[in-house]
């Protein structure tokens, strides 16, 4: 199937990123596409919320989930977008949602990893997700989530493998910084290597993020992908058939000698 990336910089009012994305989902469709990936934060970013956090999510959670379904139903078209889900305390979830092409919601995930790194405390406003990493399928293709952060942690994709992900899809709001840039960009190419897996990242644009959205086939070759552009979306075709052809001719996983629980195996 055809995958999308959809780039923009989320603002503090959920109705016009909203409309954004509808541009974003709507040109993706056009084109033939059968998932569009937006980024984290695509419900509103939180340094541009006015008022109590826990308020804004409590407000505006509910109606952003039924609007991606109601999007996704208009366009035809499966959605994975981040925002902000309450968690019955002042910190919310960080949480992904995969909605189908008919506007059901598929699943949820809520972000593993909190960024509490370069002088940042993301855990200071957010609460760890609880739910374990989760993989569904859509278009016949097993799809695994990931939240930004996320990706600095190889087990995590590689549990995603296990449980039969063929496409990681990484939502993420990555900030600039020395380095920053070639992190993520190499850290993408790394899960979709070790992984044998495709890789949709999907990140904001502008303000102290990097953007830089792409597509990654199983062998790390980047097929398509944005820099540092304001708004934008480009697309690739994604086959269970590339995955198998890599997965033949180079079967890390097969050949691997570490368990899940870093054990070491036996060989074969």
């Amino acid at each position: 199937m055809k995958v999308s990336v959809g780039q923009f910089r989320p603002g503090g009012d959920t109705a016009v990123n909203m409309g954004v994305m509808r541009e974003l989902a709507a040109s993706a469709s056009a084109d033939g596409s059968a998932l569009i990936v937006f980024p984290e934060e695509s419900m509103f970013s939180i340094g541009a919320v006015e008022g109590a956090l826990a308020d804004a999510v409590e407000a505006h959670w509910t109606s952003f989930v039924q609007q991606l379904s109601f999007l996704a139903a208009e366009y035809s078209i499966a959605v994975v977008a981040g925002g902000y889900e309450p968690s019955g305390e002042e910190r919310p979830f960080n949480t992904l949602v995969l909605i189908d092409a008919t506007g059901r919601i598929v699943d949820t995930y809520r972000k593993l990893h909190l960024y509490d790194a370069f002088s940042y405390q993301e855990s200071t406003r957010i609460k760890p997700g609880d739910g374990g990493i989760k993989v569904a399928e859509i278009g016949g293709l097993r799809v695994g989530l990931m939240t930004c952060y996320d990706i600095r942690f190889p087990e995590q994709a590689r549990a995603l493998a296990d449980d039969g992900a063929e496409l990681l899809c990484v939502p993420a709001a990555w900030f600039e910084g020395e380095h920053k840039i070639e992190h993520w960009e190499t850290l993408l190419k790394a899960r979709a290597i070790e992984n044998t897996v495709w890789i949709a990242a999907a990140g904001t644009s502008g303000g102290h993020t990097i953007g830089h959205s792409a597509v990654i086939d199983p062998m790390g070759i980047p097929l398509a992908h944005l820099e540092n552009e304001e708004r934008g979306v480009v697309s690739a075709e994604v086959t269970r058939r590339r995955v198998d052809d890599v997965r033949e001719f180079l079967p890390v996983l097969r050949n691997r000698r570490f368990s899940r629980n870093d054990t070491i195996v036996d060989a074969h």
